[in-house]
């Protein structure tokens, strides 16, 4: 369980959720831990050895507490039966039962994604379950503040779909995958958590003839009709729940939850647009109302993962000094307005005229597919006649050209990229990346605008066999903006024999998954552009 959050998996799905939203920063903030002053509890020893300590979070069938063992010297997650006390006795047993087989089914499952039961404790005749305590958040709580990119997706979809199959060879159905019962952990760890209302082979059911179990908007059509589930209708849960990584919601939502249920049975939902290319046709497949026709575990997990797998890093060779400053690589910095200070009046020191500017907002879709050509879900522009050269972005990005510049934008609008050529260059890459690091620093007295609020980096690049630099800077982005927002861009200079330079920009966040993305994006495009005057 995880040491963040107000809520637990088995709550039922709530149809009042906030719209995915970021802070002004765009950084995710998670919930602390519930305090609940005077609570009784705090302190109480449960078992001889495990102390509660804070409530983590609430749910329709107990309290999760963060405790320490006494006896280890470690913090777990102790899950506490807590019922309505008007519940009959047969309702408040099978509730006990339910809790019993959720530690079973998790104990018997050997995979790294699913949470670790330690201990069964019996105090005042009710099962209070040890577990592991995972550090970090759910999904759920991560959705309600922005969506995840399509790589991000489909890593925490191969980690589940890694549970799920463990499960499944053990012969336990889940029937409960949903964002709440997805974790994040540090070191990019994902547990899938709350076998409640799992399904174990060969043990008689907890659940009344005709009663309803699950999450409405993450059920199988198959559970709907009442048909036995099998592995089909928990990645068909897992389909949903990608989806609604990458898209904010369910496709499945409706307002009531018979009409949830109808629209599981009938609707046909569009292939997610952030999700678009490789993750979008897995999740459509998974998504299909026959289980029959669904990928086989094998074959989603292959899509998975290459889409998942990052691209390697373009070597850098080592940092050139020139008053740089630190490398500007994970620092936070600071930034200047969406178009930061100085970058208009920089390019009066960059040398001749500029011959075209492309502006491309960037979605943090992945690019990352691999392969020959444009990633999966990009498209390739031929821009000989405004650039002289040739590049990739995503597909659903929007071309316009005006007064000599083409742009391409993103209909989510998120962090930037420019490509400018221009003529007349008098330096080398590195001497351009040095004098632009300069003025945006405003230690360049010939620009027209100045900054001194900018730091960074250059570095020596080698493209195509030619040289070029690389440039790293932070700067704090404040200018039309309601808060400062720490920002970070990296740059890439290359000047062929006939002083021609082409200038490629990717700005991002500073910090965090916003910042890890920037950075795929950087290389990816960089590796896509084919320059035709080398």
């Amino acid at each position: 369980m995880t040491d963040e959050g107000d809520k637990v998996g088995d709550e039922p799905t709530s149809y009042g959720l906030r719209p995915p939203q970021q802070n002004a920063d765009g950084i995710a903030q998670g919930p602390a831990a519930t305090q609940v002053v005077g609570d009784p509890s705090v302190g109480r020893l449960i078992g001889g050895r495990y102390r509660l300590a804070a409530r983590l979070g609430v749910g329709g069938m107990g309290t999760v507490w963060r405790a320490h063992d006494e006896v280890v010297d470690r913090d777990v997650a102790v899950k506490e039966p807590r019922l309505p006390a008007d519940l009959d006795e047969r309702t408040r047993q099978t509730a006990y039962e339910r809790m019993q087989r959720e530690a079973r089914a998790a104990a018997r499952i050997d995979h790294p994604s699913v949470v670790t039961v330690h201990d069964v404790v019996m105090e005042d005749g009710r099962p209070w379950i040890v577990m592991e305590l995972v550090r970090g958040r759910s999904l759920g709580d991560q959705l309600t503040e922005g969506t995840l990119d399509p790589r991000e997706v489909a890593r925490i979809g191969v980690a589940v779909l890694g549970a799920l199959t463990a499960a499944h060879e053990a012969g336990i159905l889940h029937r409960d995958v949903k964002p709440d019962n997805v974790l994040l952990g540090r070191h990019d760890r994902v547990v899938l958590t709350d076998f409640g209302i799992a399904q174990i082979e060969g043990e008689q059911g907890l659940t009344e003839t005709g009663a309803f179990v699950g999450s409405p908007e993450y059920i199988a059509p198959e559970r709907v009709l009442g048909q036995r589930p099998g592995p089909e209708s928990d990645l068909w849960s897992l389909g949903v729940v990608m989806y609604a990584a990458v898209e904010g919601m369910s496709p499945y939502r409706r307002q009531t939850a018979p009409a949830t249920l109808q629209a599981v049975l009938s609707a046909e939902p569009a292939a997610p647009a952030r999700g678009s290319g490789a993750l979008g046709t897995v999740v459509m497949q998974l998504l299909r109302k026959d289980p029959a026709a669904r990928p086989a575990p094998d074959e989603v997990r292959r899509q998975l993962e290459a889409v998942a797998r990052p691209v390697p890093a373009p070597t850098m060779i080592a940092p050139v000094g020139g008053g740089a400053g630190g490398a500007g690589g994970g620092r936070g910095g600071k930034l200047a307005a969406a178009l930061p200070k100085g970058r208009g009046g920089r390019l009066a020191v960059l040398g001749g005229a500029i011959a075209v500017a492309a502006a491309l907002v960037l979605t943090l879709a992945n690019p990352f597919g691999g392969g020959d050509g444009a990633p999966e879900g990009w498209k390739t522009y031929d821009e000989t006649e405004q650039l002289k050269a040739s590049l990739a972005v995503p597909e659903d990005y929007r071309r316009s050209v005006d007064e000599g510049t083409v742009t391409y934008t993103d209909p989510g609008g998120t962090p930037s990229l420019w490509l400018t050529r221009s003529s007349g260059n008098e330096d080398s890459a590195l001497g351009e990346a040095n004098q632009t690091l300069k003025c945006d620093k405003g230690e360049n007295l010939e620009c027209t605008e100045l900054s001194s609020d900018v730091d960074g980096a250059v570095e020596e690049f080698e493209y195509r066999g030619k040289d070029a630099a690389v440039m790293v800077t932070t700067w704090t982005r404040d200018e039309g903006y309601e808060t400062e927002t720490e920002m970070r861009s990296r740059e890439f200079f290359y000047v062929n024999d006939d002083n021609i330079g082409w200038h490629l920009t990717v700005e991002m966040p500073a910090a965090g998954e916003g910042k890890r993305d920037g950075d795929r994006v950087f290389e990816e495009v960089v590796d896509s552009l084919d320059i035709q005057d080398l």
